[in-house]
This record gives structure tokens, C-alpha cells and sequence, in this order.
């Protein structure tokens, strides 16, 4: 019996550790899987969060660059010979599309305006507005009867003269008023524009008065190319 005894507590001593054993290892076995599981979802609902920010943080700039793009500003390419030697043929333009919102354009601002019977815009100098007397004739500005000097003009006119000759030499039609319009007077809601190369610039000379109803905006600055960015002169 003792014997007997003996073995059974022996059996029951040798079988506590291993009970202690199995516990442990189910508890070990649990936790990890439970926390892997939380751990996974936490790290998914982190990257959802991240991707609907960027999401979201891209909608926002795509809005801002159409609300840019289509109220505020607009690119435009030079495209032809009309305003040396102030833009040249492939230069960038930033346009401001507000500012004739809330005034009317000044005398010597470069302005981009469609011209429908063209189907594309023209970018020009603001010479006349609206109740201004305009008489253009070779090289000599009259607004209103009086001589008006074009400081944008003075190298191209000088460099003529050089030359023995006037900038604007090529006709009757390219002074104004001329045979195909001969008022004078700039009408309400119209500007006079023309090219500063005076010498070979599709204007008002040629198309008439610009409605203000056809102005797409200001230009202001020219982005490219990179070693002539600078703000445009508008005097």
C-alpha cells in the first residue's frame, strides 16, 4: 500500500508539470494570435486612413488647379511676330483673368483677347479706351490731341532711324484711322489695340475696336523660357 502510494503521488507530482505546462502553452498559444489579428487590423484602418488622405488631398489640388486654371489665371503661348521685341514666337505667359473684373484695362497694358472671325486669341497693347480720340500716323501717337511717347517703342523707332527710316512704314492701312475704319473715337465697352511690332501686327488697325466682352485677361508674367522670367512692362 505504501508502495502503492508512494507511485500514485509520485504520478500525480510528475503530472502537475506537465498541466502546468499545457497552460502555459494554450495561454501562449492565444495571446499572440489575438493580438496578431488586433495588430492587422490596426495596421489595415491606418492604411485606409492614409489613402483616403492622399485621396482626398489630391481632389482638393485637381479643384484648386481648375478653379486656378479656369477663373484666376491661364498659360498662353506666343505665337507669331506681332509683339517683338517685347514676346517672341514660343514664349509663356501667365494671364490674369480677374483683374478686368473689377476695372477697365489701362492705356499700355498688354492684354490677350478672342478674336472670333479668327477663331484664336491675339495678345496686343491697350492703345485707346473707351472715349479716347486716337490718331496714329507714322511714328507719332496723338490721344486726344496730344503726342503720347510709347517707351516699349523707343529701341524698335530708334533702330529705324538709324536706318534712315520710320517703324511704321508699311502703308496708309497701318496708321489710324485708315480707309478700312475711319472713326476715331474709341466707343463705350471697346479698346483700341495694337501689336508693338508696328511693322508687321494684325490689330486694330486691321480688325477694328476690341469688345471688352472679348478679353480673356492681363498678361502679367512670363515663366518660360526659364532665363526670361521676369513680370511683363506695361509702360
Amino acid at each position: 500500500m505504501d508502495q502503492q502510494n508512494r507511485t500514485e503521488e509520485n504520478g500525480q507530482e510528475s503530472n502537475e508539470p506537465n498541466q502546468r505546462d499545457h497552460g502555459h502553452a494554450a495561454a501562449d498559444g492565444v495571446d499572440p494570435t489575438i493580438n496578431a489579428s488586433r495588430s492587422n487590423r490596426s495596421n489595415g484602418s491606418r492604411a485606409q486612413k492614409e489613402v483616403f488622405e492622399w485621396v482626398k488631398a489630391l481632389a482638393i489640388a485637381a479643384i484648386l488647379v481648375l478653379v486656378i486654371r479656369y477663373f484666376l489665371f491661364a498659360p498662353f503661348i506666343v505665337d507669331g511676330p506681332s509683339m517683338e521685341p517685347t514676346f517672341y514666337t514660343g514664349e509663356r505667359l501667365i494671364v490674369n483673368k480677374v483683374i478686368y473684373d473689377i476695372r477697365e484695362p489701362h492705356h499700355g497694358e498688354v492684354v490677350v483677347f478672342h478674336v472670333p472671325d479668327e477663331g484664336r486669341d491675339f495678345i496686343k497693347r491697350v492703345i485707346g479706351v473707351p472715349g479716347d480720340k486716337v490718331k496714329y500716323e507714322g511714328d507719332d501717337l496723338f490721344i486726344n490731341d496730344k503726342k503720347v511717347d510709347e517707351p516699349y517703342l523707343k529701341e524698335s523707332i530708334e533702330n529705324a532711324k538709324a536706318n534712315g527710316e520710320i517703324f511704321n512704314n508699311q502703308g496708309t492701312d497701318r496708321n489710324f484711322p485708315n480707309a478700312n475704319f475711319t472713326t476715331d473715337v474709341v466707343p463705350e465697352g471697346m479698346i483700341l489695340a495694337f501689336g508693338d511690332n508696328r511693322r508687321n501686327s494684325k490689330d486694330s488697325r486691321m480688325i477694328g475696336y476690341v469688345s471688352m466682352k472679348e478679353i480673356v485677361g492681363r498678361a502679367d508674367i512670363i515663366f518660360w523660357p526659364m532665363d526670361k522670367i521676369s513680370f511683363v512692362k506695361h509702360k
